[in-house]
């Protein structure tokens, strides 16, 4: 019998990427986790028809028909709650989520960021590293706190700015690397291999060249 998987809420606002990242990685029968639902505050976005391709269920909750903040996100934890959702991941989603639906899901919901932060959070984080003339770039996987981009950093992944780099150049080299962090990152967080420790996390497992993740040897299981 092949081991019970953890189940994915996928929230996004756009054409989804990354979210076709995690679909693609939960295909492969070693990865622990499967995305059990996508939702979208956005009614247009193509990664509702990701979704869609990959058999997954996608719904949409959108923030406009909603008087309050707090009324929307119940409605988004209804969706997520009914779909047995016990990760949430954050995938180009554009709402700031309140501390109340974080405290939902403690310690379980995830973001990835264009920056190496704590550099350049927030919007446009690539126009950011480009107007500061930083020669390395890249991104990051963070648990997601009430703060923006300020929770603690789960992985990262580093590029070099190049002297000819645009917006649009040093955005797409970073996204490559995104597409291959996130599922990374998924992987060690919902098989225990990640440890919060205050604003501060411990791996405690072995990255191979092909992107997967073995426990340390004498790591707690």
């Amino acid at each position: 019998m092949s081991a019970r998987r953890a189940r994915l809420g996928v929230l996004v606002s756009g054409g989804g990427s990354n979210l076709q990242a995690l679909l693609d990685a939960a295909r492969q029968e070693d990865f622990p986790a499967e995305v059990a639902c996508v939702v979208s505050n956005v009614p247009t976005a193509y990664a509702l028809e990701r979704a869609r391709q990959a058999g997954v269920r996608a719904e949409v909750v959108d923030h406009k028909h909603f008087g309050a903040k707090a009324d929307f996100e119940a409605a988004l934890r209804g969706v997520l709650a009914d779909a047995g959702v016990e990760w949430v991941c954050l995938a180009g989603f554009m709402r700031l989520v309140s501390a109340d639906f974080l405290k939902h899901f403690p310690g379980r919901v995830l973001n990835i960021h264009p920056s190496l932060l704590p550099a350049f959070p927030g919007l446009h984080a690539q126009r950011q590293a480009l107007e500061r003339g930083v020669k390395v770039a890249g991104c990051t996987v963070h648990y997601v706190d009430a703060g923006t981009d300020t929770g603690p950093i789960i992985a990262q992944a580093a590029v070099p700015v190049l002297p000819e780099d645009d917006e649009a150049s040093l955005s797409a080299r970073i996204l490559a690397e995104e597409h291959r962090l996130y599922p990374l990152a998924v992987r060690l967080v919902v098989t225990g291999a990640v440890t919060l420790d205050g604003l501060r996390t411990r791996v405690d497992a072995i990255v191979t060249g092909d992107g997967r993740a073995l426990r340390s040897p004498g790591a707690p299981k």
